[in-house]
């Protein structure tokens, strides 16, 4: 069992002694999001977690416990975001520096083959049009290729209460996820950024697979059996998306209680 830690919030950021408290007692209740029934028992017994997959916009909180995790002989992987939009878009996230600080720290304990960051979502706005994501994504590539390996991308998907938050702060949404033209040009520089950078590169959950950024996985069994040598196979998550090639894993955290307060994310309630 791969467990995700977590696509709901961020446990790292904001409920890393939960998790660490949960997984000295070896397991946790997981309410299910979207049914009322009684919450699922998910064991965290070392015997019983084949990986973690971390999820974050600021790993820091959690790196003081990773030595205790590693300890454990827990495999992990890290996924963390770094975008830099402006304020009005990401009001509690942490800045570049700050983003890039927990890179370096967490690449400094672990290598930087087990993190990828995220430049996710891409959202054009009249503040984060086609130039500002080109310069944007150039700025970071060059500023956390050292302490990644991989460059995750994907486009804003219009969920309803995403575009509701986005309408109420004025935010025109006609064409937040830019249209097939504009992410297939956006997404050949990304491209030649990353291979100047030393960045492997795939998308994320996107209907066409463009020249040089092939569909990826976020939760990479692969890379798993390749750093830890396990043996998982791939099962595709039927609790994602279509489009979403993740293997299977089981999500532990909740929605709303993240604070970064990002207004395109889907898990803000």
């Amino acid at each position: 069992m791969i467990v995700s830690v977590s696509r709901r919030c961020d446990v790292p950021a904001f409920q890393a002694e939960w998790f660490m408290a949960a997984l000295r007692a070896g397991a946790v209740e997981v309410a299910d999001p979207f049914r009322c029934r009684p919450p699922r028992r998910v064991s965290l017994l070392r015997g019983d977690v084949d990986a973690f997959v971390f999820w974050s916009r600021d790993v820091r909180p959690l790196l003081r416990h990773l030595p205790e995790i590693e300890a454990g002989g827990f495999p992990s992987l890290f996924l963390l975001t770094a975008t830099g939009y402006p304020r009005r878009l990401e009001p509690g996230a942490p800045s570049v520096a700050e983003a890039a600080a927990g890179f370096r720290e967490l690449a400094s304990l672990v290598g930087r083959r087990r993190i990828a960051w995220r430049y996710d979502p891409v959202i054009f706005t009249p503040d984060t049009g086609p130039d500002f994501h080109a310069r944007r994504f150039s700025e970071l590539a060059g500023l956390l290729a050292p302490f990644a390996s991989r460059a995750i991308v994907s486009f804003f998907d219009p969920y309803p209460k995403a575009l509701r938050r986005l309408r109420k702060e004025g935010i025109e949404t006609d064409a937040a996820s830019g249209g097939a033209e504009a992410q297939a040009a956006l997404l050949a520089g990304f491209a030649a950024v990353a291979a100047r950078e030393g960045l492997e590169i795939q998308s994320c959950a996107e209907a066409a697979s463009w020249a040089g950024v092939p569909h990826g996985k976020c939760v990479d069994e692969g890379l798993l059996n390749e750093i830890f040598g396990l043996d998982l196979s791939y099962r595709k998550d039927p609790a994602q998306r279509k489009l979403c090639f993740c293997t299977r894993s089981v999500d532990i955290g909740r929605y709303g209680a993240c604070a970064h307060g990002c207004l395109y994310c889907y898990a803000r309630r």
